[in-house]
C-alpha cells in the first residue's frame, strides 16, 4: 500500500471526511483490520482564505508548494489536495515534487465519462465556478460540456460555502437554495452535477436531486485508495 499525503485543512470539515473515506475505502478493499497509510499536512485555513479574498495566489501557491515538499520529505508516495479551489495551483504543486499528484478534476471527470454524461453543471466557489482552471481541464481533457449558474446563483453557492459550510453550519433553508439552482440548471440541459467544492457534500446528497451527483470529496478520497493501491 502506497502512502497518501494529503493537504488539508480548506477546510478542516471537508478535510475530516477525506480521513473517513479514505479509510472505509480501505476496509472495503482489504477488510479485517486494514487502515490506510497516509500523513496529511493541515494548513492555516484563515490564511488561506486571506489570501484568497485579496487576490495573492503566489503567495498560496507558496503555501501549497511547502505543504507539498514537506509531504514528500515524511515518506509521502503521491500527493492529494484536499480541496477543488486550490487545484488552480495543481501544475506548479506537482512540479515542485518528485512524486505523483493526483488531480481531483481528473478522477470525477473519469467517473463522468464512464456514466456515458457529457453536459454536466458545476457548483463550487466563485474561483472554481468563474475561472478557467477547473472549467478548463473538463473541457480540454475530457470533452465535457459545462454549465455553471448566472452570476447571483454563484454569488449564492459561494457564500453558503464560506459563511456556513466551512464553519460546519448546514441549514436546510441553503439546501434549498441549492437544490432550486441545481433545477434551473437541468432546465438549461444539464445531465448531472458536481460538487465541485469539497464541503458541499456536507449540506447536498444524491437523493436531493434529480439528476446524478457527482460528489468530487468522496470520488477523489476513492481514487485516491485506488491510487494507493493499485500495483498491491
Amino acid at each position: 500500500m502506497k502512502t497518501i499525503g494529503l493537504i488539508g485543512g480548506m477546510s478542516w470539515e471537508s478535510s475530516l471526511l477525506y480521513y473517513q473515506i479514505i479509510n472505509q475505502r480501505v476496509k472495503e478493499k482489504l477488510g479485517g483490520y486494514h487502515s490506510a497509510k497516509c500523513l496529511m499536512y493541515s494548513v492555516d485555513f484563515h490564511e488561506i482564505k486571506t489570501l484568497q479574498d485579496q487576490g495573492k495566489w503566489e503567495e498560496a501557491t507558496r503555501i501549497m508548494i511547502d505543504s507539498a515538499q514537506r509531504l514528500q520529505a515524511g515518506g509521502s508516495d503521491f500527493i492529494v489536495i484536499c480541496t477543488n479551489t486550490m487545484h488552480k495551483m495543481a501544475k506548479e504543486v506537482a512540479e515542485s515534487v518528485t512524486i505523483p499528484l493526483v488531480h481531483i478534476a481528473d478522477a470525477t471527470a473519469a467517473e463522468i465519462v464512464k456514466c456515458g454524461i457529457r453536459k454536466v453543471a458545476l457548483l463550487g466557489t466563485a474561483f472554481t465556478m468563474e475561472q478557467d482552471f477547473y472549467k478548463g481541464r473538463l473541457t480540454d481533457k475530457f470533452g465535457l460540456e459545462v454549465l455553471v449558474p448566472g452570476d447571483a446563483a454563484r454569488k449564492i453557492i459561494h457564500d453558503i460555502i464560506y459563511q456556513e459550510l466551512c464553519l460546519g453550519i448546514v441549514k436546510e433553508s441553503s439546501k434549498a437554495s441549492y437544490i432550486a439552482i441545481i433545477q434551473d440548471l437541468v432546465q438549461e440541459g444539464a445531465e448531472a452535477v458536481i460538487l465541485g467544492c469539497t464541503e458541499i457534500g456536507l449540506l447536498l446528497s444524491a437523493k436531493d436531486c434529480s439528476i446524478p451527483v457527482f460528489d468530487t470529496t468522496r470520488i477523489h478520497a476513492e481514487y485516491a485508495v485506488d491510487f494507493a493501491l493499485r500495483d498491491e
